[in-house]
Parts: structure tokens; C-alpha cells; sequence
């Protein structure tokens, strides 16, 4: 990056007035502006919407809390949703690519930036694969329903420890969605606004149908693990609320991001939180919680019912909508990974993009290798959880930067100011850190591995070769305290 530097050592900042709205000079490293408001709220959508109303609805009100899997839903979402605001107020300002990694990055630091960023490659590295895992278990329903059983080292059994051998199906959709985002950011957008309306359709059929076959006495008793089921719950499928994050890893990609990003950001969410609630509301009542398939919740429940039929259309439309998310965090994680490495904290190598699509093909050909990798031998619960833990810790810190900036810059141009500052972002990091607390230990250890890998990498490697190493020190920006 050209330009001052803020701060020293390993606590140098990004100044957000010299984060040009352009691509740098550099033909080779440049993304380009095609997307408008509609095809970033698709994405957005597309993002959020997929695996928890179809795969980890089922699997939680099955094992975890029952019919209040409902509650699960709305208290991840209310710390969704703080942290939303909090990322609408950022993406108004900084119209790049990397999302909370640049966010952290411009605010609290290089070491916290690169930690964020470091995180986020795991983590929706991690959800690509859960997401690939829940369409195949679809897959598996239709096959069964046929009366046809593939073999186990075709398609594994997901939703198991001791039966999973090889998922190839899930394994080969994540090199599949590689493939697609290489075919340039235009195109690939153009097939997700089309799936999301897809999808969109096939949750409001469930939402319409399945109300006239709900049965009251399913949702009693409410809380058969008791209240904390339902925590443990919302630790579990907050993954499921969000998407807008990645979505806004795609500034540098839509035409007036400064506009767009923070309107996209939470129309998104506020158009899949109404379907969620309606759609776990339906399943848990046209269903008894004990015996919802934990794999194809709502497939199940309507074969229980008699409609057989419409339990294969929403098998197919889970398989073509999860596709969509996929394509999101597919997206995100590629290119956080281009922007740290055009700053210098990834070698170059991963930043260079195709000379006439303009993206970057490298970066995403070993994310869709990685993830298929993942989707192909663990199960999904054990996906799932490694999800969890990195994106609350960047929630926690986007909700503590905006805060932050507010304070130190309060008279930077923003085209969205959150609300309710500070206590709207202060709810974000306390309900974040606090949904951690109900992780399973195994998913810190898996942490606290990531991180120790990290550290050695920044001080080995990227605390020399940044950018921001190379410039001289700025003496204070204007309007910061």
C-alpha cells in the first residue's frame, strides 16, 4: 500500500483516508466494479439462507434444544444483528475487499487485522465444506427415497461419526463452486441471483404448506434440554445468521459500494431472519423434535405428512439453494486472502488475478481443493463447530472497532452511522464472546492451534514483508483523537 502509516510495530494502521475507493496500479491485482444493490443483497441472501433452515435447523431441534431451536434462531440473530449495523457503518467507509480484516485492520492494528483475516480463511474455508456436507445429505434422501443406496465411500454418511468414510459428492461441489467463481465476479453473480430467487421460493412453499400440517402438541415440551439447550443452540447456528460478512468482502466489486454495502448488508438479514423463524416454527411443529432427521429435516417432516411429492421438490431445492451459500463464503474467504496478500502479509504470489476476468483464480483453486478436502472426511458436526469460534471473534472485534473509530474519528464521512452507539455494537461483542463460552472444548483446541500456526507465521514472515513496513510513519489524521 502507497502511502503513511498510523501507529508502530505490530500496532501500525491502514489510515482510512488513504484507502483509495480504486484498485491499485497494478492491472494484475486490480477486482472490478459490476455488482449493483440487488445482486449484493442475492449473495448476502444467499449467504445466510442454506444450511440452517435446511440442514442445521433439523440438527439442532433433533439433539440440542428441541422445538425452542426457534429461541436458538433469535438469539444468535440479535447478535447478528448488532454486529451487522457495525459492519454496515464500516463497509459505508471502506469500500474494499477483506471485510473485518481490513475493518481491524485500518482500526486496532496489523497484528489485529491479521488475526481476523487469519481466522476467516479457516473459518469459511470450514463452512464451504458444512454446506457441501448438508446438500449431500439431500442428495442421500432422494437417492434412498428411490429406492437406490450409493455406496459409502461415494457419498458417507454425514450426519455421523463412526459411518463416514468419503463424501464425493460434497467433495466435487466445492471444486465445482471454484470453478464457477474463476468464470469472473459478472458472471458468477448473474447464477446466484438466479438460485437465491430459486431458493427463496422453495422456503416460502415449506413456510405455506407446512403450516396447515402443523400439530400444536409437537412444540410441548418447548425446552426438552432445558433453556441452556437452547444456548448450546444459538452457539451452533449463529454460522447459520450470517453471510453478510462475506457478502461484504465484495466492495471492491460492486459499483457504489459506499451506497450499496451497508443498505445490502442488512436487507439481507432482515429478509432471512423472517424466514427463518417461520420456517423452524413449521418444523418442529409438523414434526415431534425426537424424530426430525437431523440430516434432511424438512424433507422428512413432510414425507410424515403424506406429501411425498413435495418432499422431493424441497430436497432439490435445498441441494440447488445451499449452492448459494457455498458461492459466498466461497467468495469471502478468497478474497480476504487476496487482500491480505496484496498488503504483503500473504506473499504477492496469491494476490496476482486473471489478466481478463479479474479475479483471483489461485487463491480460489486451493480454497475449493481445502474445502473439498474437509467436506470429504469429516462429518458435519465436527465441521460445523470449527466454523463457529473465529467468526464471533471477528464480530467481537468489528463491533469493538466501530466503536473505536466512532470515538477516535468522529467526523469521518460515513454513509451509515450504527445505532444506538455505543451500547447497539457493545451488545455485539458480549452476546459474540458469550455464545463462544457454549463451544465445545475441542473446538478451542482446534483454535488455539490456528492461532499458534498464526503467530509464527506473522513474526516469521509477514511482520517484514507488509506494505505498511515499507512506509514511513504518518504523524496524527485529521479529526482523530
Amino acid at each position: 500500500m502507497a502511502g503513511l502509516r498510523t501507529g508502530r510495530g505490530v500496532l501500525r494502521r491502514k489510515p482510512i483516508e488513504q484507502i483509495e475507493e480504486e484498485g491499485p496500479g497494478d492491472a494484475g491485482e486490480r477486482l472490478t466494479r459490476t455488482l449493483g444493490l440487488w445482486q449484493l443483497t442475492a449473495i448476502g441472501v444467499g449467504g445466510i439462507i442454506g444450511a440452517g433452515i435446511f440442514t442445521l435447523a433439523g440438527t439442532v431441534a433433533n439433539g440440542t434444544a428441541g422445538p425452542a431451536v426457534l429461541i436458538s434462531f433469535l438469539i444468535a440473530g440479535v447478535a447478528s444483528a448488532a454486529a451487522a449495523f457495525s459492519y454496515a457503518e464500516f463497509a459505508g467507509m471502506i469500500p474494499k475487499a477483506g471485510s473485518a480484516y481490513t475493518y481491524g485492520y485500518a482500526v486496532l492494528g496489523e497484528l489485529a487485522g491479521w488475526f481476523i483475516g487469519w481466522d476467516l480463511l479457516l473459518e469459511y474455508t470450514a463452512i464451504v465444506a458444512v454446506v457441501a456436507i448438508g446438500i449431500s445429505g439431500y442428495f442421500n434422501f432422494l437417492i434412498e427415497d428411490m429406492g437406490a443406496e450409493l455406496p459409502v465411500w461415494m457419498l458417507g454418511a454425514p450426519g455421523t461419526g463412526s459411518g463416514h468414510k468419503v463424501d464425493l459428492f460434497a467433495a466435487v461441489l466445492c471444486l465445482f463452486i471454484a470453478y464457477l467463481l474463476t468464470l469472473g465476479i459478472k458472471s458468477a453473480a448473474r447464477f446466484e441471483t438466479v438460485v437465491v430467487v430459486l431458493k427463496v421460493l422453495v422456503v416460502l412453499l415449506v413456510i405455506v404448506v407446512g403450516f396447515f400440517h402443523v400439530n400444536t402438541g409437537n412444540y410441548s415440551p418447548f425446552f426438552p434440554f432445558g433453556v441452556g439447550g437452547a444456548f448450546t443452540g444459538a452457539a451452533t447456528v449463529f454460522f447459520a445468521v450470517f453471510g453478510y460478512d462475506a457478502m461484504s468482502t465484495a466492495a471492491e466489486e460492486s459499483k457504489d459500494a459506499q451506497r450499496h454495502m451497508p443498505k445490502a448488508i442488512l436487507y439481507s438479514l432482515a429478509i432471512s431472519m423472517v424466514l427463518y423463524v417461520l420456517a423452524t416454527l413449521v418444523l418442529t411443529g409438523m414434526q415431534n423434535y425426537t424424530e426430525i432427521d437431523p440430516e434432511s429435516g424438512f424433507s422428512t417432516a413432510f414425507q410424515s405428512v403424506g406429501l411425498g411429492a413435495l418432499a422431493d421438490v424441497i430436497a432439490v431445492g435445498a441441494i440447488i439453494g445451499i449452492l448459494t451459500v457455498m458461492f459466498t463464503f466461497m467468495l469471502g474467504v478468497t478474497r480476504v486472502w487476496f487482500s491480505m496478500s496484496r498488503d504483503g502479509l500473504l506473499p504477492r504470489w496469491f494476490a496476482k488475478t486473471h489478466p481478463t476476468r479479474h479475479v483471483p483464480v489461485r487463491v480460489t483453486w486451493i480454497v475449493g481443493v481445502a474445502s473439498a478436502l474437509i467436506a470429504g472426511f469429516l462429518p458435519i458436526g465436527e465441521a460445523a463447530e470449527l466454523t463457529n469460534i473465529g467468526i464471533l471473534l471477528a464480530f467481537a472485534v468489528v463491533c469493538t472497532a466501530v466503536i473505536v473509530l466512532r470515538y477516535r474519528q468522529p467526523d469521518l464521512p460515513r454513509s451509515f452511522r450504527t445505532p444506538g452507539m455505543p451500547f447497539v455494537p457493545a451488545i455485539g461483542v458480549v452476546f459474540s464472546l458469550w455464545l463462544i463460552t457454549f463451544l465445545a472444548w475441542e473446538t478451542w483446541l482446534r483454535f488455539a492451534a490456528w492461532f499458534a500456526l498464526g503467530l509464527v507465521i506473522y513474526f516469521a514472515y509477514s511482520y517484514r514483508k507488509s506494505a505498511l513496513a515499507k512506509t514511513p510513519p504518518a504523524v496524527e489524521t485529521r479529526g482523530e483523537k
